[in-house]
């Protein structure tokens, strides 16, 4: 149990609780724990979701697949991070993309029952909860945003400058692998690669692996209006 608390900690779902609220709540409900292999499904696109997941230990993987055998990953999870929280609620309440173990994880699995008995009777939960659901919406209007820009130099732009407003820094750390960010924003790897060589060249952007840092924000906002 001490383990398992101590993995909630790092949950959304959690923050704020004390350790006793936390096993009060464990306490309460019929959740399952599940470990999975390195490499091993845990849902298929098209599955019935009915529970949602948190991860308690290691990592994984939501990928999208396509008829031609492409690929994408849409996001990769850690120790602490849900999933299936926005499905369980909707009218269709289907996986929509394929979820892989990606190290050697465990996961807990808390039914939908038991989500909505939680919200009823925990308002710490319940605030949580919905605080979750609208920060997932909110990133969800900044990706449309950025993906909607006409060039590449609009869409890399505009997520720089997202992370500037967020993080109040010129250097940013991006929490995303140079894939993983193309894939993020809609265009292929080859072509962000070219243009970020082209913002240094132009003394707009430094950067060196996952760190960038802005050297003309005035430039970088420019780049929005062309």
């Amino acid at each position: 149990m001490k383990e398992i608390v101590s993995s909630l900690t790092l949950c959304p779902l959690f923050k704020g609780m004390s350790i006793k609220d936390i096993e009060d709540i464990l306490n309460s409900v019929n959740y399952k724990i599940k470990p999975f292999n390195k490499g091993q499904l845990i849902a298929v696109e098209g599955d019935d979701c009915l529970n949602i997941g948190i991860i308690l230990d290691g990592s994984v993987e939501i990928k999208k697949f396509y008829a031609s055998g492409r690929s994408i990953t849409v996001a990769s999870l850690k120790k602490g991070n849900i999933f299936g929280e926005v499905i369980i609620f909707s009218d269709i309440r289907k996986y929509p993309s394929t979820i892989t173990a990606f190290t050697e994880t465990k996961i807990m699995f808390i039914s939908i029952d038991d989500v909505i008995k939680l919200c009823n009777g925990n308002k710490k939960f319940l605030f949580n909860f919905i605080s979750l659901l609208s920060n997932r919406i909110l990133m969800l209007n900044e990706k449309i945003t950025i993906i909607s820009q006409k060039s590449i130099r609009q869409k890399i732009s505009l997520l720089l400058l997202e992370e500037y407003k967020k993080n109040k820094s010129l250097i940013l750390e991006l929490p995303l692998s140079r894939k993983d960010l193309a894939e993020y924003i809609g265009i292929p790897r080859p072509s962000l690669s070219r243009e970020m060589i082209k913002l240094k060249n132009e003394g707009i952007i430094d950067f060196k692996k996952n760190t960038i840092k802005i050297l003309n924000l005035s430039e970088l906002e420019n780049s929005l209006i062309e």
